[in-house]
């Protein structure tokens, strides 16, 4: 198994502090576009940025100019490419090894769910068949017939299945790896991808073992003895150093599962990060650090384009954020941190607990009570906001900027604290059953 380093939260540094304080007391702009790059990868995420390399250098270009407009628009332009770039996983193995119940997984459904992948105990997949993810639509998990079946000889099966394509390959098998998939990992290396092997069916292992060996049967022990027959295994078909993770399709919260989650984040291609680091489901508190890193980026970057636009006399009244629109980006959250009302419900299952016992410990599920703004203060802000937006210039940035950012944050923070919550139930609950 690949070890993964702890993937953890990035805090705002004091030299991002320094560059919004210039942006926003109006430094000369040439100073701003000199320091613009430097204070931006101190906010950025271990797997990179939103901004790339040529979008850093167009805002610089932009900024010695003081084209505010322009900034604006470039970092509007990157954050639709983020969240809007397409990623193709390949799932390849023998028929019966559990690929179709895997991309379920992924995808967070059932296999009785409409729009999930056919499941069998005999050969379902008879062509490459595209899944794409219910909540990230230009995510299309791949499910790819097995390589020794009678309809895919080996000898056709790269070009049939358009091998090129896919970003990374996940390669399952339930029981051994076959010399089909050696020489799969060889094409994939050829063409610079990654791959990853995946033992799935290992809580099958478990209670077959546990059952014949009531007496002497030890998890751990049975786990390690998996691990090792896949690593000689794969070793003796010509691997050398293959990653190995052993799951269940049935319980993504145990086994190597999270570790899987961990590693690919660490190595996916970093313009597609963003999207994928967002699906993957909160197995682990280093996958939430990471989302809440690349979201505290994004909102960062909303901000300072607000901001921005609203140097303009009264462009800050066409970028309102009412309280329809708080309601509306808080649920956007709560969907890519699990707290959504169908994954609610889903964990109120595994917890065996209500959605109102959920709510008793949980913040992020009351809108009112993270957008509540009665007091005389936050209402004499609101006046002064609306005077400045009127005239523009440097007070209605000042204001956009935080009233955007810091709302923003206290809803990611508060959610995936929330995430966290239950992240740690599950796995009491999970260490209990064991």
């Amino acid at each position: 198994m690949c070890k993964s380093d702890s993937l953890k939260d990035i805090p705002q540094s004091a030299s991002m502090d320094q560059f919004l304080n210039d942006f926003l007391v109006g430094k000369n702009f040439q100073q701003l576009a000199t320091n613009f790059v430097p204070h931006y990868t101190t906010l950025i995420s271990k797997v990179g940025g939103i901004l790339s390399q040529e979008n850093l250098g167009r805002i610089q270009a932009t900024l010695k100019e003081a084209k505010l407009k322009d900034v604006a628009d470039i970092i509007e332009e990157s954050l639709v490419a983020a969240e809007n770039a397409p990623l193709d996983v390949a799932v390849i193995g023998e028929s019966g090894t559990g690929k179709s119940s895997f991309i379920n997984a992924l995808r967070g459904l059932s296999y009785e769910e409409e729009g999930s992948a056919s499941v069998g105990v005999v050969e379902t997949t008879k062509k490459r068949t595209p899944y794409q993810h219910p909540k990230y639509p230009n995510v299309t998990f791949w499910d790819l017939p097995g390589t020794g079946t009678p309809n895919f000889q080996p000898h056709e099966y790269l070009e049939r299945v358009e091998f090129a394509t896919y970003d990374f390959f996940i390669i399952i098998s339930s029981s051994r790896f076959s010399l089909n998939d050696a020489s799969l990992v060889k094409s994939i290396k050829e063409i610079g991808k990654k791959f990853y092997f995946v033992r799935t069916k290992v809580d099958n292992d478990l209670y077959n073992e546990e059952k014949r060996k009531p007496t002497s049967y030890k998890r751990e022990r049975v786990l390690q003895k998996i691990r090792d027959n896949c690593l000689a295994n794969l070793s003796h078909i010509g691997v050398p150093e293959p990653c190995i993770f052993l799951v269940s399709n049935f319980d993504l919260d145990d086994f190597d599962f999270p570790t899987l989650e961990e590693t690919l984040l660490k190595e996916f291609p970093v313009h597609k990060c963003y999207t994928f680091a967002l699906l993957l489901p909160n197995l682990s508190e280093a996958s939430i650090e990471m989302k809440r890193a690349l979201l505290k980026e994004k909102i960062w970057l909303e901000a300072l384009k607000s901001s921005a636009l609203s140097f303009i006399p009264f462009m800050a009244f066409f970028n309102c954020f009412d309280f329809p629109q708080q309601e509306k980006c808080l649920k956007h959250y709560q969907s890519h941190f699990g707290l959504d009302e169908k994954s609610l419900k889903g964990t109120a299952e595994k917890l065996n607990m209500s959605l109102e016992d959920i709510k008793s410990f949980t913040k992020s599920l009351n809108v009112q009570f993270l957008v509540q703004d009665d007091n005389i203060g936050e209402k004499a802000m609101k006046c002064a906001e609306c005077y400045c937006s009127v005239n523009g210039g440097l007070p209605s940035t000042i204001f956009q900027f935080f009233k955007i950012y810091f709302l923003h944050l206290k809803f990611i923070n508060t959610v995936a604290d929330d995430a966290k919550i239950l992240l740690n139930k599950t796995l009491e609950s999970l260490s209990l059953r064991r």
